[in-house]
C-alpha cells in the first residue's frame, strides 16, 4: 500500500473547498486559509484522516466485516464500483432507497426477488403471455440496476464509506440509527462532525475521490492479503512528481506552496480581453493625429494669408 502525501492531494487538488458564503462552522479546524473567495483546505489534515480511516477499516476487516461503499453522484458512481469491485466489498452508485438499512428486511425480500427472476427456466415464466413476460423483463431490469452492488449482502455492513456526506445525508442517519460507523469525505460545506471519520477533500475532484477511495480499498487488501497493485487505478495518481521539497513540512510552507499553486491556476485561466474602445484608442492615438492637425494649421495659414489688407489690420 502506497502512502498518500501532501505532494499526491495538492496534484488531484483536494485542496479547494466551497465557496466561502457556503461553509459550514463546524469545518473551521480543518480550513488553512481563504485564497480568491474560496477556503483552501489543510492538506495535513486530510492525511491524518486518509491514516485514520484506514486503521479503522483494517480492524474492521480483520474481524472478517462487511464494509458497503456509497457514492451515488455523478464524480464517484464509476470510482466506487471499480475500487469496491477490486477489493470485494458492496456498493451503491444508484439512487439509495430509503430504509436501505432500517428496513433491510424488506430489501432482502426485493433481492430474493430479484434472484428468481434471473433464473433459467423459472416457473414465473410458464404460461404467460408476451406482454407480461415484457412486464417481468422491465422488473427485472429496474431491480438489477438497484440492487446490484448489494444483491450478496446477506446482512448489514459493519461499517460505511461515504463520498460526499452532505449528498448522502439519508445513508448517514440510517447508519447512526443502527449505530454502524460512517467514514466520509467531507468537504467545506458540511459538518465533519455527523461522521465517526471525517477526511476533509474536495469531494467534486475525480482524482480526488480516486487518490482516497483507492488507498481505502488498498487497505483492505492489505488485510485480505491481496496484491493491491494489481489493476491499481492510483498508480498514475502516486507516480506523479511535483515541484515541492521533501524538506518543507511545516505548514507556513505548506500554505505558500498552495497559494502558489492557485495564483498560477488563476493567472493561467484569465482570457486576455480585447475590447472595441482599445482599438479606437489605437486607430485614434496622438501619433496619427498629428499630420492631420499641421494640415489644418497650413491651410487656416493660407486663407489668413489671401485675405485684403482692410480685415488683416
Amino acid at each position: 500500500m502506497a502512502e498518500v502525501k501532501f505532494e499526491h492531494l495538492l496534484a488531484t487538488g483536494a485542496h479547494f473547498g466551497h465557496v466561502t458564503r457556503k461553509w459550514n462552522p463546524n469545518f473551521k479546524p480543518h480550513i488553512l486559509l481563504e485564497k480568491n473567495g474560496i477556503h483552501i483546505i489543510n492538506l495535513d489534515s486530510t492525511i491524518e484522516g486518509i491514516n485514520k480511516a484506514c486503521v479503522f477499516i483494517k480492524k474492521i476487516v480483520g474481524k472478517n466485516g462487511e464494509i458497503l461503499f456509497v457514492g451515488t453522484k455523478k464524480q464517484a458512481q464509476e470510482i466506487i464500483q471499480q475500487e469496491a469491485d477490486r477489493c470485494g466489498m458492496f456498493y451503491i452508485v444508484e439512487r439509495w432507497l430509503g430504509g436501505t438499512l432500517t428496513n433491510f428486511s424488506t430489501i432482502k425480500k426485493s433481492i430474493k426477488r430479484l434472484k428468481m427472476l434471473e433464473k433459467e427456466g423459472s416457473k414465473l415464466y410458464e404460461n404467460l403471455t408476451k406482454k407480461e413476460t415484457q412486464m417481468l423483463n422491465r422488473e427485472r431490469v429496474k431491480l438489477a440496476d438497484q440492487h446490484r452492488g448489494i444483491k450478496d449482502m446477506r446482512r448489514l455492513p459493519n461499517a460505511l464509506i461515504v463520498v460526499d456526506a452532505q449528498y448522502e445525508d439519508t445513508a448517514i442517519r440510517e447508519a447512526k440509527r443502527l449505530d454502524i460507523p460512517v467514514i466520509a469525505i467531507v468537504d467545506s460545506n458540511t459538518d465533519p462532525n455527523k461522521v465517526d471519520v471525517a477526511i476533509p477533500a474536495n469531494d467534486d475532484s475525480i482524482r480526488a475521490i480516486q487518490l482516497i477511495v483507492g488507498s481505502l480499498a488498498d487497505a483492505i487488501n492489505e488485510v485480505k492479503g491481496i496484491d493491491s497493485d494489481k489493476d491499481n487505478n492510483n498508480s498514475e495518481i502516486l507516480s506523479e512528481k511535483t515541484p515541492t521539497k521533501k524538506s518543507e513540512k511545516d505548514s507556513k510552507v505548506k500554505a505558500e506552496i498552495l497559494t502558489q499553486v492557485i495564483e498560477e491556476k488563476t493567472v493561467e485561466t484569465k482570457p486576455k480581453k480585447t475590447t472595441k474602445n482599445t482599438k479606437e484608442k489605437v486607430k485614434t492615438s496622438p501619433v496619427a493625429k498629428k499630420p492631420k492637425e499641421k494640415a489644418v494649421k497650413e491651410t487656416i495659414n493660407e486663407k489668413g494669408s489671401n485675405k485684403p489688407d482692410s480685415e488683416a489690420k
